[in-house]
């Protein structure tokens, strides 16, 4: 098993390389969700994700996730090819958790350099927990 810890990590590069271990074969543990990132203006994700929320109607969607261990691996879904049996299987293999477990904390932890927030020329992001909060999503503080 794998785990990574997505603090501070820039989710769209992040989810990417998430998406390609696990159509290898790998089972994966993300953690930390909600400390994530989208990079870009705040004001401009923001309307965007409430547009997409506004759409359709209750009954019938589109249904957005408000937690962020659901939003994340919303986002890695996308990635893959879920709609093949290879795809569904390798999203399958990826549990996302707000926080970090006491049964994770004994392995290994892998973190990405090259997705990390500093790589970004500009400052303006948001956070993964912001933007479900935004949402809706009942969660402490």
């Amino acid at each position: 098993m794998v785990v990574i810890d997505v603090k501070n990590m820039i989710l769209g590069r992040i989810a990417t390389k998430i998406a390609k271990k696990a159509l290898l074969g790998e089972t994966i543990s993300v953690i930390n969700c909600e400390y994530a990132v989208i990079a870009g203006k705040k004001t401009s994700i923001l309307a965007r994700y409430k547009h997409r929320n506004e759409m359709g109607i209750h009954t019938k969607g589109p249904f957005l996730p408000r937690m962020p261990d659901r939003f994340v691996r919303r986002t890695i879904r996308g990635m893959l090819p879920y709609k093949n049996p290879r795809g569904s299987d390798a999203f399958k293999r990826i549990i996302c958790y707000i926080g970090a477990p006491e049964s994770i904390k004994n392995e290994t932890i892998l973190k990405f350099e090259d997705c990390d927030v500093s790589k970004l020329p500009s400052l303006k992001y948001i956070s993964v927990k912001e933007i479900c909060k935004f949402l809706g999503a009942k969660q402490d503080d």
